[in-house]
């Protein structure tokens, strides 16, 4: 019995020092949304137009210093256009954009991106694959992401045609003249961690 007991002891002790020294396969770091920021910037013949997007969730996942997946969703319902004031079109601009012809935000929420590799080009930055979803279409997208201690920075090109936003779209509609939007906006992210 007592061999028993003591050969049971040795293995919760043994057992317990191999599980806390086995290294833990990732871990993620959440992303304090309060403290994040989403800015885009659009593109037309006639200028441009900028703003900001509230981040929902996030987390970065990582194996000890190194960026290896996350996911980031945001709330469309929260676009907003900084480039323009109350009253000057500002409201109008964002209530266009939150409709069916651009974003349709009263169906599709939220957008999401999901990092599926990171692979490190410097001490601090990544090129990443991920896919990027909006109004509920997947695709397949490359950004930059840059890490400093508490910090990180996302920037990316979206062809929002790829997405079924096609108002004002010269890939969709012919003699747009200088009422094209164009295809291809910006944005950048900065998360807190």
């Amino acid at each position: 019995m007592k061999k028993t007991m003591l050969s049971l002891a040795l293995a919760v002790v043994f057992g317990s020092t191999a599980t806390a020294n086995n290294p833990i396969d990732g871990e993620k770091k959440e992303v304090k949304v309060s403290e994040s920021s989403v800015t885009w910037k659009g593109y037309k013949v006639t200028g441009s137009h900028e703003g900001t997007i509230g981040l929902k969730s996030g987390y970065l996942e990582m194996e000890g210093e190194k960026l290896t997946g996350g996911e980031f969703v945001v709330d469309m319902t929260s676009l907003t256009v900084t480039d323009l004031k109350a009253g000057d079109g500002k409201e109008k601009l964002e209530g266009h954009l939150k409709s069916d012809d651009f974003f349709g935000t009263a169906t599709h929420a939220t957008s999401k991106l999901v990092i599926n590799s990171a692979k490190p080009f410097n001490k601090n930055s990544y090129t990443v694959q991920g896919d990027l979803t909006i109004k509920g279409i997947t695709k397949p997208i490359t950004l930059v992401v840059s890490m400093f201690e508490n910090k990180a920075t996302a920037t990316m090109k979206v062809d929002r045609a790829k997405y079924d936003v096609k108002y004002g779209s010269g890939s969709f509609f012919d003699d747009l003249g200088d009422k094209t939007i164009y295809d291809e906006f910006d944005l950048v992210v900065d998360l807190a961690l």
